[in-house]
């Protein structure tokens, strides 16, 4: 029997390290890889290279940013789409407040100030009892670091252009997972309930004293879900 392929797509400022407790996790059984989100400053073009790579069928791990490339992705390519997971992620595309703070973050960068752009994006990234876990921030700056400036702005610019992916939901017609920390503050609820209603087989789980990053936060529950809900697709 051949091993399930997996493709993880991450967020913004994020590396491969994100999935690192699920790498090893899922490493003995399943084949895993890694999408760049660092050479290309639209979503479309990070869906491209994320096929580019992949194996002709394949299940699809995506977190934050790489949400908006999974979408593209059952846009482009639906039936190379095992199934999908959604962590943290939401399918509107900015309004003028997310748009300001993005433009906000630019001007920072390219005044020479992206160590700001960071550390203000910390109190957002992890639940509040965790902005003192000296580990897990060690992490987070980490992977904003080895990002770095010029790619976070392209990043910026993708996540500034994207599609508003709502429309598209209904097509999505593989099984869904979603997973959300309960205090995420970047996605909400609402985000969530929107996704659940426009994926016809789609299911959330909610993880407890989490923030954005589940994978990191709350990576045993993370792998649990993970796990289970691959030897079930396969």
């Amino acid at each position: 029997m051949s091993r399930p392929s997996v493709v993880f797509a991450s967020g913004q400022l994020l590396t491969e390290a994100v999935w690192a407790p699920q790498r090893a996790a899922l490493a003995p059984a399943c084949d895993l890889i890694h999408a760049d989100h660092t050479q290309d400053d639209t979503i479309a073009g990070m869906a491209l290279r994320l096929l580019g790579a992949a194996p002709p069928r394949f299940h699809l791990v995506a977190h934050a940013m790489g949400g908006f490339t999974a979408f593209e992705v059952m846009r482009r390519a639906p039936e190379r789409v095992l199934s999908l997971v959604l962590i943290s992620t939401l399918a509107p595309n900015d309004g003028p407040a997310q748009t300001e703070r993005r433009q906000g973050y630019i001007r920072l960068v390219e005044a020479g100030r992206f160590d700001e752009v960071v550390e203000e994006r910390i109190p957002i990234l992890v639940h509040p009892d965790r902005r003192g876990d000296a580990d897990l921030l060690a992490v987070v700056r980490r992977m904003a670091s080895d990002t770095g400036a010029e790619t976070f702005l392209r990043q910026q610019r993708a996540i500034m252009s994207r599609l508003d992916s709502r429309a598209s939901l209904a097509a999505i017609k593989v099984p869904t997972l979603l997973i959300r920390g309960d205090a995420d503050g970047i996605t909400t609820e609402a985000h969530q309930a929107e996704m659940l209603a426009g994926i016809a087989d789609a299911r959330l789980e909610v993880i407890s004293d989490c923030g954005h990053l589940p994978t990191l936060e709350r990576p045993d529950q993370t792998n649990r879900l993970l796990t289970r809900w691959l030897e079930e697709g396969t």
